[in-house]
């Protein structure tokens, strides 16, 4: 059976505009007005899931979704690292931002690793469709981190090029297909449909 799965990137917060390391900050101001501006422009579909995360749920709940909380789906558990800035670990830490940069099996944060984040987020991808699967459509509300490591192996791409995919706040990814083949449309702008 052929599966849909529309993955959209949670709206702007404070952490994610300082490069903080932190999936469960709530939006701000202008990360709820941008996700409610996008409501109408949320495609119609099956199942509705949003990842664990106060930024997701609260951006399912912008754009109007009813949405199903998926831990699957939850964000790149990082450890140490959590709540930090990028620039403030890559001062006191080089070696190791270095080396979470250079190798996809390496968690110098005690956290996920690169590699076990695609994984993760791969055998959730492949289960869907399957013979207890409620339907063959989903669209779910997942942390950027989330969606890149779900298009590395829905084109069964090096864990590498995770480094080289930017998702924006408020963009859908499409992945159309199946376990073993899936086709990528990416980084749709959700942007409300002009007034008539």
């Amino acid at each position: 059976m052929t599966v849909r799965v529309m993955l959209i990137s949670p709206a702007m917060n404070a952490a994610l505009r300082e490069a903080r390391f932190d999936g469960d900050s709530p939006l701000d101001r202008s990360g709820r007005e941008s996700a409610r501006a996008a409501a109408g422009a949320v495609p119609a579909t099956g199942l509705v899931l949003s990842g664990p995360s106060g930024r997701c749920r609260e951006t399912a709940e912008a754009l109007g979704l009813a949405a199903r909380t998926e831990p699957a789906l939850g964000g790149w558990d990082l450890a140490g690292w959590a709540g930090r800035r990028l620039d403030e670990v890559a001062a006191a830490e080089p070696a190791e931002v270095a080396a979470w940069l250079g190798d996809p099996s390496a968690a110098p944060h005690g956290g996920e690793s690169l590699r076990d984040l695609v994984t993760r987020t791969g055998a959730w991808l492949d289960s869907l469709g399957g013979p207890d699967a409620p339907g063959a459509s989903f669209l779910a509300v997942a942390e950027a981190a989330v969606v890149r490591a779900a298009v590395v192996h829905g084109l069964r791409l090096p864990a590498e090029a995770f480094w080289r995919l930017d998702v924006a706040p408020l963009t859908l990814t499409q992945l159309s297909g199946r376990s073993g083949r899936w086709n990528v449309g990416l980084g749709r702008p959700l942007t409300a449909p002009p007034a008539e």
